[in-house]
């Protein structure tokens, strides 16, 4: 197993600067913005000798109430699982009340630690973090985040004794291998509040994620594998998306690019639908935003205990009339709060991603254009039938439908749609959209003039002349 390196400190002391210089990626939102970060992000250190997992947590305050105490939760579980503790200060404010009241708390755990002084930037770092002697816990280390000054030195530092701890200990033979499989990327979308964090933390039985009443609780994209019924998946929780004028805060502009990036980075996508606020024009665009990344889907229609009648009906009714193009893909009625129905989101998951990962044979995709063509001829075009010959897959997720034969630039959308919905009933492909790409084979004697032999001159010269006499 990996070993487990946790971020702790105040708020906006540079945790997910780190974080980020240690995975040498852009997972986490960065900002000069207290409080930025609410939920774990983990990720795999790749800064030293050898890999590692690093966890990035929301800044610690002791005042906190509503979100705040919530991420506080977040922290201390992030705390219990490190195997070891780096506790950020932060060189620019020197060393604070709340530092003495984190370190004290630190250090009656008994874990490992190690005091890292961040933002020391300038030449003279050692004599920015002496006054951080006072805290009582070791030498500070100075490092700059942001430059990735230090870094290195104290990441191979901390890795080499973390080895040498793990070698006084006896390998456990049924420990899970590292570097394992990422699995099925699920990514969890929707507007603000509809229930995505609490969707995904009823599926790992757990307060994984900070969940809340107010919406634009989640800002980040948080990666979670897990395992289920011997299968592994990445769930991904995003932030919700609103409309472009409604957001007006920069940070919500970056979670929303982060939850678009999101999209594009999974296989199956579940949609979560609130169904008290019934399916707004918001949830259209984003389903439009679906369909053009071509994922497999996913319909989860939450907050569905809590309808009468009526208002199951007039949720339908929208669902028909809003998402009517998002008709190949499952509708499942969950509540994410209680449970029911999220046992057969991750079975439907399955479902989509076999079909959106499908091998389909050549001769079997020609059978079918001829019984589609037959039954239903393409339209003429300047007196000429458009002849459609053969087909066969050029990709998947999703899957990829190339057509063979002449005048097919003069296809129009309507014949697109009925072959792709022909292909789709045929196939059995559900939960996943269809493309249809149509390629003209060219003419070789085109634009190659026609020489004519002197018999051939001759005849043309005598039937002009016949018809000038008639």
């Amino acid at each position: 197993m990996l070993p487990v390196i946790t971020l702790v400190g105040r708020p906006n002391v540079g945790k997910s600067t780190l974080f980020n210089r240690l995975t040498q990626s852009r997972d986490a939102l960065v900002a000069n913005f207290p409080g930025l970060t609410r939920d774990r992000q983990y990720g795999v250190g790749r800064v030293g000798p050898n890999p590692y997992v690093v966890v990035d947590t929301g800044g610690i305050s002791f005042d906190a109430d509503g979100v705040e105490a919530l991420m506080q939760r977040q922290v201390q579980a992030a705390i219990e699982e490190a195997d070891q503790i780096i506790f950020l200060v932060d060189a620019k404010d020197g060393c604070t009340a709340g530092d003495h009241e984190i370190g004290e708390r630190l250090r009656r755990l008994g874990k490992p630690l190690s005091l890292v002084v961040n933002k020391a930037d300038h030449a003279e770092r050692e004599l920015v973090a002496a006054e951080f002697h006072a805290l009582g816990l070791g030498d500070p280390v100075p490092i700059s985040a942001s430059q990735g000054r230090g870094v290195r030195t104290l990441m191979e530092g901390l890795l080499e004794e973390l080895a040498f701890r793990a070698a006084q200990v006896v390998p456990d033979p049924d420990a899970e291998p590292t570097g394992a499989d990422e699995g099925i990327k699920v990514a969890v979308v929707g507007r603000p509040n509809a229930g995505k964090s609490t969707l995904i933390n009823r599926l790992l039985g757990e307060e994984r994620l900070v969940t809340c009443d107010l919406p634009g609780t989640t800002r980040d994209s948080i990666f979670i594998p897990v395992e289920y019924r011997g299968r592994r998946y990445t769930l991904i929780d995003t932030a919700g998306v609103r409309r472009r004028g409604k957001v007006t805060d920069v940070i919500e502009k970056f979670s929303i690019i982060k939850t678009l990036q999101a999209i594009e980075a999974c296989n199956v996508i579940i949609m979560v639908l609130d169904a008290h606020e019934g399916v707004g024009e918001q949830d259209a665009t984003l389903a439009g935003h679906i369909i053009d990344s071509g994922r497999a889907l996913v319909v989860a229609i939450n907050k569905w205990d809590g309808l009468d009648t009526d208002a199951r009906t007039q949720v339908h009714t929208q669902i028909e009339r809003k998402l009517g193009f998002l008709d190949f893909a499952a509708q499942h009625r969950i509540s994410a709060l209680h449970g029911s129905g999220v046992g057969l989101l991750l079975d439907e998951v399955d479902r989509a991603y076999a079909n959106a990962m499908r091998d389909i044979p050549t001769p079997e995709m020609t059978r079918l254009l001829e019984a589609a063509v037959q039954e239903h001829q393409p339209p003429l075009v300047h007196g000429r039938r458009i002849k459609l010959r053969y087909a066969h897959q050029g990709g998947r997720n999703p899957p990829l439908i190339i057509i063979h034969g002449n005048q097919t630039e003069n296809v129009p959308d309507t014949y697109r749609r009925y072959l792709i919905n022909r292909f789709r009933k045929d196939l059995g492909l559900s939960g996943t959209p269809l493309r249809i790409e149509f390629k003209s084979g060219t003419n070789p004697f085109k634009g190659i003039k026609n020489n004519l032999t002197e018999r051939q001159i001759k005849h043309r010269a005598r039937l002009k002349a016949y018809v000038r006499r008639k």
